[in-house]
């Protein structure tokens, strides 16, 4: 999970926090535990390496929701306690649906049991905590993802035409004369009605709640216009079918109805599979406006076909062609409006119609209307494959550009990361890829879901920038090729060597209940693998699944064999064997970037006090890249 405590006050200075209430509750304890924890912190000594008891005032007692502790308090007692409490705190909170305080809660519980300077193995109590708060975090984050949110979420917006389609309002009738002198005036290529019906939407987008919607709609609609007005043009499509996109959505990428229609052109995911937008763990094409935009003229034109009328195919884009085929059936009229007074329609498709023509009316000549909008420029993009997963934040760091700005020009990607599809696209600002290639290139293609990079500012230094990415300043001098003591330029882009999890969570197992609607074929597409591979994984025989029911889940895949054992290849090839020392002989490990201490320790099964005192050069300097290690075997 991505780091930040900026909004509690007690963790807000990261590893200066758990100093801060140690020294203050140090004062009032003159007596030593008898059986004082030693401590010893991998990179950064907070502690002395004795503690003695601790003493826990009221109000910081009262803060945690620890009052019930003693007085004074051993230092691993505290560490529990308090993380504890932050875990307990993020629970209430994940419940609760608050996830960005729960996220925070959980960070803090983690990075004080990991910073205590106290060894996870020394006692029972601090393992099995340790243990159940990062599984626990780990399910609660993949259940959020599962949810199409997450601790950091894409949010949906309410679609537009949810508001009003199955509202009526009054008619003013001073407009008509204003419409059809308007319409004489504008050219227009679809054909404009004009009706009380219409007339009613008309007078309601000039309330303010109406307006609003229309400012939204023409502002946005600056990024999208000439893409698919490119796109109906190619189709042989009237041009006036854009405002269709206006009204569904006010040109809202990530507009959601109740229904679950998603997009500018609000797609149902069973439609949009028809026209080839696909949804996965990783996407919703659905969600991407040219896709989306081409999938829709492909519908409208394909209802043109069938009804041969622009009214009846823009109330069949909302109900479907099966409801307006069986109007016309009932009552033998293929006349929109005559199946608008026979009511054989649903109330919010008779209303869609005249919302359409109001919007087309008042959009063509807004001004007219006393709406002024300064329209969005429009989007301009260039296409890339990486050809791996890469996360995002990389990518803006890559090329230069703001997180949100290449968040807006990829709304189909629902999460951080982009595919390992090597045929996945990116959408970056124009004329930035040549730039993207080139800088990439000094990444490893495999560290790009959990590498970063940062542009060096005034006052900043090796070691606080190490700080801000928990990785050692050696770590990041190493790969940058840099020496650890020279002064860093301003403006120099550092290439970091990141070790937190990746946001990727391909091939991790994940337990999926199954909801109204599911079928082993629509599940199977949200996480990217085959029906067949969720029957195995789940001992199924046929092709029904009852709601309910928790299903094994391997997004993308369950790693093969082969994969298996490369990594174990890699793992291997990555740090000594420590077969050597299962013959009680010492080994020499050779420091790698991201390494730590307490990592090296955990690794070989033994502590980092072991550790310092079998390399002594480790108590006057940090530990580097490069250096030999020699790891004695634990008696």
């Amino acid at each position: 999970m991505k780091r930040k405590h900026a909004a509690n006050p007690i963790f807000a200075a990261g590893l200066f926090s758990l100093a801060t209430i140690v020294l203050f509750a140090l004062s009032g304890c003159e007596q030593p535990a008898r059986n004082p924890v030693k401590a010893s912190v991998p990179e950064v000594t907070i502690l002395k390496p004795s503690l003695e008891p601790l003493p826990l005032d009221s109000r910081r007692a009262g803060y945690f929701g620890l009052a019930s502790l003693a007085p004074c308090t051993p230092y691993v007692e505290l560490v529990i306690e308090i993380a504890q409490s932050e875990f307990r705190r993020g629970e209430q909170n994940y419940r609760a649906g608050h996830l960005e305080k729960a996220r925070r809660d959980f960070d803090s519980a983690v990075d004080l049991l990991l910073m205590s300077g106290l060894e996870m193995n020394s006692d029972p109590r601090l393992q099995q905590l340790f243990d159940r708060v990062v599984a626990t975090v780990h399910a609660y984050e993949l259940a959020a993802y599962r949810e199409g949110d997450g601790f950091t979420p894409q949010r949906a917006e309410p679609a537009p035409i949810d508001e009003i389609a199955d509202l009526t309002f009054p008619t003013d009738p001073r407009l008509r004369e204003k419409v059809e002198a308007e319409l004489a005036a504008v050219p227009h290529d679809l054909p404009l009605t004009i009706n009380d019906q219409v007339l009613s939407y008309l007078n309601f987008f000039q309330t303010p709640r109406g307006r609003a919607i229309v400012e939204n709609g023409l502002h946005r609609g600056g990024r999208y216009r000439e893409m698919i007005s490119k796109i109906l043009r190619e189709e042989g499509l009237p041009q006036d079918l854009i405002y269709l996109a206006q009204a569904e959505s006010a040109f809202q990428p990530l507009a959601l109805s109740r229904a679950g229609a998603r997009g500018i052109w609000q797609f149902m995911l069973s439609r949009g599979r028809e026209y080839g937008l696909n949804r996965t763990w990783w996407i919703d094409d659905r969600q991407d406006p040219e896709k989306s935009t081409r999938a829709a003229a492909r519908h409208l034109r394909d209802l043109y076909e069938t009804f041969g009328d622009w009214y009846l195919v823009l109330a069949a884009y909302n109900s479907g062609p099966g409801t307006v085929q069986r109007a016309i059936e009932r009552t033998g009229y293929p006349d929109f409006w005559e199946l608008y007074k026979r009511n054989v329609l649903p109330r919010e498709t008779k209303n869609y119609v005249p919302i359409i023509l109001a919007l087309t009316l008042i959009t063509k000549d807004p001004a007219r209307y006393g709406i002024t909008v300064e329209p969005a420029p429009a989007s301009r993009t260039d296409r890339v494959k990486p050809g791996y997963a890469i996360d995002l934040r990389l990518v803006a760091e890559t090329i230069d550009v703001p997180l949100d700005e290449l968040k807006q020009l990829n709304p189909h990607l629902l999460r951080m990361v982009t595919p390992s599809n090597p045929e996945s696209e990116l959408y970056l600002p124009e004329g930035t890829a040549e730039r993207f290639f080139a800088e990439i290139a000094d990444v490893p293609p495999e560290k790009w879901v959990l590498w970063r990079r940062h542009r060096v500012e005034a006052g900043e230094t090796l070691s606080g920038i190490a700080k801000q990415f928990r990785v050692t300043a050696g770590a990041i001098a190493a790969v940058n090729n840099l020496d650890a003591s020279s002064a860093l330029q301003i403006g120099e882009k550092l290439i970091i060597p990141a070790t937190t999890a990746p946001a990727d969570q391909r091939g991790k197992l994940v337990r999926y209940r199954v909801r109204r609607g599911d079928t082993l074929s629509t599940i199977s597409e949200q996480f990217d693998v085959t029906v067949s591979e969720l029957k195995k994984w789940n001992g199924l025989r046929g092709d029904r699944i009852a709601r309910g029911v928790v299903l094994n889940v391997y997004p993308g895949g369950r790693p093969t064999l082969q994969q298996v054992r490369a990594s174990a290849k890699a793992t291997i090839q990555r740090e000594p064997s420590t077969a050597a020392m299962a013959d009680g002989q010492p080994v020499i490990h050779k420091v790698l970037p991201g390494e730590t201490l307490w990592s090296i320790a955990r690794a070989y099964q033994t502590t980092v006090e072991a550790l310092r005192a079998a390399n002594r050069f480790l108590v006057s300097r940090q530990l580097q890249v490069g250096d030999q290690l020699m790891i004695v075997p634990p008696r």
